[in-house]
């Protein structure tokens, strides 16, 4: 759907340039923005320019400079991760408060982790899933017509913060958004690094026998992208090295309920290969319900 008039100029590489720094640019209602703590940790949504732009630093720094991303023109010279989404998406940030205090400057807490949400109905006003690059989305959407889906991505965290605690203030600041905007299903695209499928058989075909979603729930590759999961028989892998093999992100989604699409994308941008995650709210573990939920109270705002 081509994006509605009014908006921001697109900027270098077709990119739409953000207003001034500290401009309010996303308007969350009577959700609070601050959604959650843990110690120096805060989860909440940005609100300004410059609190978006702290997150297209923070995944510059982690895609480009410590993964093998491949940077556009306008992501060179920015030193920024951006694309048109970040325009239209909401971020959410775990910030750190307890930093180094410098000579005759405020004291700015530093963020360290992100993710990229966007809702159907804004993704319905502007160009769709971002998904929808990868992954046919349209029968999923077609067969839950009265559903609302949420699309996860961009998923990045400071390597020193790539830990319990930081999973646990993302998961609590994205349960407490799906509860506000009633959401029924999260999707979105997870990485395994690399490039070439022969090195990722294990992984890729554990997730095609153990976690394939049933047909009502799944996706397919686009056909001109696809590569195929199913690389090894089903009894040949070994489940516990298969886990051992998946990265933390992906787990973590298998333990919350997650199941995955038909098919792998190879995203030769960022250097890896993409499997498409279908989590139904219905679907989600109670336990974790309970651990990250909103009423828990070692998260407090």
């Amino acid at each position: 759907m081509p994006p509605a008039s009014g908006r921001a100029p697109k900027g270098p590489g077709g990119t739409r340039l953000l207003p001034g720094l500290n401009r309010p640019v996303r308007n969350h209602g009577t959700l609070n923005p601050v959604l959650g703590r843990l110690g120096s940790l805060e989860v909440r949504l940005a609100t300004t320019t410059r609190e978006i732009r702290q997150a297209q630093r923070l995944r510059f720094k982690v895609f480009y400079e410590e993964m093998s991303a491949a940077p556009n023109a306008a992501s060179m010279i920015s030193r920024r991760d951006i694309d048109d989404y970040d325009f239209v998406c909401d971020h959410l940030l775990v910030l750190d408060h307890d930093v180094e205090r410098k000579p005759f400057r405020p004291v700015k807490p530093r963020v360290v982790g992100t993710y990229r949400l966007l809702r159907q109905e804004v993704a319905d006003r502007h160009w769709g899933f971002y998904t929808s690059s990868e992954y046919d989305l349209q029968p999923l959407l077609d067969a839950h017509p009265d559903l609302r889906f949420l699309e996860l991505g961009r998923s990045c965290v400071l390597k020193p913060y790539r830990n319990k605690r930081t999973v646990e203030l993302l998961w609590h600041g994205i349960w407490s958004y799906v509860l506000h905007h009633r959401i029924d299903v999260m999707i979105g695209c997870a990485s395994l690094e690399g490039t070439d499928p022969s090195q990722l058989a294990l992984p890729l075909s554990f997730l095609h026998h153990h976690a394939r979603a049933p047909e009502e729930w799944r996706a397919k590759a686009l056909p001109e992208r696809a590569t195929s999961m199913d690389l090894l028989a089903k009894e040949a892998i070994n489940p516990k090295a298969a886990l051992h093999a998946l990265p933390p992100l992906i787990k973590g989604y298998l333990r919350l309920g997650a199941s995955f699409g038909e098919g792998a994308v190879i995203d030769r941008q960022f250097g890896t290969t993409d499997v498409l995650v279908i989590l139904p709210v219905s679907a989600i573990n109670q336990r974790y319900i309970g651990h990250f939920g909103a009423t828990a109270d070692r998260h407090a705002a």
